[in-house]
């Protein structure tokens, strides 16, 4: 069972939106969330009859649908299929908050209409007129490899049609304050880009919006190809953290030998780093390595972030300097096959399995 990706759309802290580039130039970021750099808006979005009042979270959503869709030159999919772990967050806040000054009286509706976790999915079919299979799947740290099991299960049963599968979760200024009182984000001044070299507590928190046009046939101008999703709960250890990434690669008759390079969730948690560390000098020692929440930052569904850097990676043949762990092997090596490994507090756990379409 396998998919391939042929447009791609990516909202992020970086300079992500322009497809031509594939992280050229870094930004780094001096604040206590990393924020997504937004485009002009009027510029991507001038030909789509959008709401009024749509809030920032909307938009960067619909934008980096928008992006995807155009970059594979399709108008409107057969299916959306979207994940979030926090949803709509500034919209949730204004209402709620709304509602305590105003008594719970004279409430306005538009708050509480594009509150509600599958806005993001709705509101893109609405403009795109695509009446048709919509989803929304939210299931916290899992909420992104939800929806493309779903997309995968879906293509299998329709192979005829295209789907829109999306990951999006924003992050609010009020949000972070909550769970800094959950002491959950490290405390600090943080350089992001040097995430590694904190050996602390807590995550450096982000946001995005990916987005992926999949379609069950190959076609000449494909990104890659998604061979493969496995999600698992809290494992009782190491070793059974590695038996069950070896039982998910043998399922797709892959091996330890056939990964040319491991995408690690590695998000700067000293608790989290442990089982990474573990992998990495034994499971993954002979593998290079890279990872990418330094450059997003740790949401729910950071790991379509991952897939679209695993994608473009596939497709250029390069893997940025700013994302590598390790580099070996040293010599030049053509990259084919690309596990993406994370794990959200060592309980909800994901393998996605990657493959260029050469």
């Amino acid at each position: 069972m396998e998919v391939f990706i042929k447009g791609i759309g990516n909202i992020s802290p970086q300079k992500t939106y322009d497809n031509s580039v594939f992280l050229e130039t870094i930004t780094e970021h001096h604040s206590s969330f990393l924020k997504c750099i937004e485009p002009d808006y009027k510029e991507l979005l001038s030909k789509l009859q959008l709401p009024r009042r749509l809030s920032r979270g909307l938009k960067i959503g619909i934008t980096a649908a928008n992006l995807c869709l155009n970059n594979a030159d399709i108008e409107t999919p057969d299916a959306i299929i979207t994940g979030t772990g926090y949803g709509m967050l500034a919209d949730t806040e204004k209402f709620l908050t709304t509602m305590l000054d105003n008594e719970e009286r004279l409430l306005a509706p538009a708050s509480f209409i594009q509150s509600t976790h599958n806005t993001i999915g709705a509101y893109i079919a609405q403009i795109l007129k695509c009446n048709k299979y919509n989803f929304t799947h939210v299931h916290g740290s899992l909420s992104f490899e939800s929806a493309l099991l779903n997309s995968m299960i879906k293509l299998e049963d329709d192979p005829s049609g295209y789907i829109l599968l999306g990951g999006i979760d924003e992050m609010t200024e009020q949000h972070y304050q909550i769970k800094v009182i959950n002491h959950k984000f490290k405390e600090g001044p943080v350089n992001h880009l040097k995430l590694l070299d904190y050996e602390s507590p807590g995550i450096i928190p982000g946001e995005g919006a990916s987005f992926f046009l999949l379609s069950k046939y190959p076609g000449k101008n494909d990104y890659a190809r998604i061979k493969g999703v496995r999600t698992f709960y809290k494992p009782e250890n190491s070793v059974k953290t590695e038996e069950k990434v070896l039982s998910f690669l043998s399922d797709n008759k892959f091996s330890m030998k056939m990964i040319d390079l491991v995408i690690l969730g590695l998000n700067g948690d000293s608790n989290s780093t442990i089982l990474y560390n573990v992998l990495q000098q034994g499971l993954f020692r002979s593998t290079r390595q890279a990872y990418y929440k330094h450059l997003s930052g740790e949401y729910p569904t950071s790991t379509a972030f991952g897939v679209w850097m695993a994608a473009n990676i596939l497709h250029r043949q390069t893997i940025p300097e700013i994302v590598n762990i390790n580099r070996y092997p040293r010599l030049y090596k053509p990259i084919r096959n690309i596990l993406l490994y994370n794990h959200f507090e060592n309980v909800n756990h994901s393998a996605i399995l990657i493959s260029s379409c050469n």
